[in-house]
């Protein structure tokens, strides 16, 4: 016996225990963080910009090189002749070298833009984290308002029965108005033929007042009641029935919404549209501490696309630099090779002898017009760099205000929404109990039940927005737990 329930505790952990491992697989596969992953490997403008990143490095080598080196031969179709033979060929081999620094300026220039390209990557990267973050938690936003109607609907089904059973209890309650005006009427006429032998003026005027008090108080009059009460009561349940039937239309609307979104979110991945995302169960609210002066410090050293302007302003100044020294004349080695024949009619010592001859090859710069318009061209570029990187500084400042802005409207909003939810939620237990005893209306529970609603995805909307504003604090300082 002991050993049976020994094995069933054994059992029982290792079910825990692959209840566990399956859980956390699952949560990993389809976690945020996952989904980011998979965006930073897949994305096509993520490995377009890397592939331009890579494209740049190549360029560094091109330009860092000399250039190629001329090789030239010239072949006699009859010798000619010479005092020392007849030549056959001539040959000529030359380097040219530009002056000094003009390589290592080029090769700066290419690094550096180099770099600017691998800032436009990283920008591409954040962006796209930021787009899949931002289009997760609307995801979830979607789905969550789809779980609150279907809840709402469970609740007005409940409503529903309620007014129901109110419908078919009316009926019978005010039956006993007319059983009471009955038993009225014919105490009065039983009273009113009792007293028939009196034909005098006042018991004639006494009957017509018994017979019109008993009009007013007639089973038609009771009758007509019983007939409101019961209209009353149907009116609630097709007014129930309206709401659940626009909850429903609003639910596959929503459901067409998420399959939109959907689609978008697969895109960022580079995945089939109809691929299913598996969602959480509920949206949990980030934490997060922001500092208005440290979060400001840290977009402009780290955003990307400031580095990337950075990096440009600094290539374009090696390009200047790179002008000026080509303005100064290049200077090219080579080497003169004659092929030379003996020749019978010469008595030359040199007869026969091939000749070598060293060159010295130099360029004139002459016409300056052209390098002084390529040093003003860069200068203008750097002027337009650094206006670029101001209205992108200040673009990405006033971002940030909206990120702020929207993360602290998010905070509020959760707050209030939560209490809210909870006093509206405390209201609408009551009136349902009352209601449920025949003590409060219909319009003010289906005004409550409303409120509640708005108030539950007020609230779980007002979490997206924080999760959504902290990515947007995270895309504009370049901060990514995904390298």
């Amino acid at each position: 016996m002991m050993k049976i329930q020994a094995y069933k505790k054994v059992l029982f952990l290792l079910l825990a225990l692959g209840n566990w491992v399956i859980g956390f697989s699952q949560e990993r596969t389809d976690s945020l963080f996952n989904y980011l992953e998979i965006a930073a490997k897949n994305n096509p403008t993520v490995l377009q910009r890397y592939a331009e990143y890579e494209a740049a490095l190549q360029k560094v080598p091109q330009v860092g090189s000399l250039p190629d080196p001329d090789f030239s031969l010239g072949v006699f179709l009859k010798p000619m002749e010479l005092v020392g033979g007849n030549q056959l060929a001539d040959i000529t081999l030359m380097q040219m070298f530009p002056w000094f620094g003009v390589l290592k300026y080029a090769r700066d220039e290419m690094s550096l833009m180099a770099k600017a390209k691998l800032e436009t990557f990283r920008d591409a990267k954040l962006q796209v984290f930021y787009d899949v973050q931002r289009t997760w938690y609307d995801l979830n936003k979607v789905k969550q308002n789809i779980r609150v109607s279907e809840k709402n609907i469970a609740l007005l089904r409940t409503i529903e029965r309620l007014a129901v059973v109110r419908f078919k209890a009316g009926p019978s309650g005010s039956s006993s108005a007319p059983a009471s005006q009955t038993t009225t009427q014919s105490s009065a006429k039983s009273s009113s033929s009792g007293s028939s032998g009196m034909n005098s003026m006042g018991g004639s005027s006494g009957n017509s007042a018994g017979s019109v008090s008993s009009q007013a108080a007639s089973p038609m009059g009771g009758s007509s009641m019983g007939s409101s009460s019961g209209g009353s009561g149907l009116s609630d349940v097709y007014r129930i029935q309206i709401e659940i039937g626009d909850l429903q239309n609003n639910i596959n609307l929503l459901k067409n919404q998420l399959n939109t979104i959907s689609a978008q979110f697969n895109s960022y991945l580079n995945r089939p549209q109809a691929t299913i995302v598996t969602l959480p169960d509920t949206l949990k609210s980030e934490n997060f501490d922001p500092s208005l002066l440290a979060i400001s410090d840290s977009i402009l050293k780290n955003n990307p696309m400031l580095g990337m302007l950075q990096f440009e302003q600094q290539s374009l100044e090696a390009r200047k630099q790179m002008v000026t020294k080509m303005s100064y004349p290049m200077v090219g080695v080579g080497l003169n090779y004659s092929l030379i024949n003996k020749s019978a009619m010469s008595t030359s010592s040199m007869n026969g002898k091939d000749m070598v001859m060293p060159e010295v090859k130099v360029t004139l710069p002459i016409y300056r017009k052209k390098y002084k318009a390529m040093r003003d061209e860069a200068d203008f570029l750097k002027s337009a760099n650094t206006q670029n990187y101001k209205a992108t500084a200040n673009t990405l400042q006033t971002e940030y205000y909206q990120a702020l802005q929207l993360y602290q409207d998010a905070q509020r909003r959760t707050k209030l929404y939560a209490s809210q939810y909870q006093l509206a939620s405390k209201t609408l237990d009551i009136m349902f109990k009352s209601f449920a005893s025949s003590g409060a209306s219909l319009t003010d529970i289906l005004r409550v039940r409303q409120q509640t609603l708005d108030y539950e995805y007020r609230q779980i909307e007002a979490v997206a927005d924080n999760n959504t504003a902290i990515a947007w604090f995270n895309r504009l300082m370049a901060f990514t737990k995904i390298k």
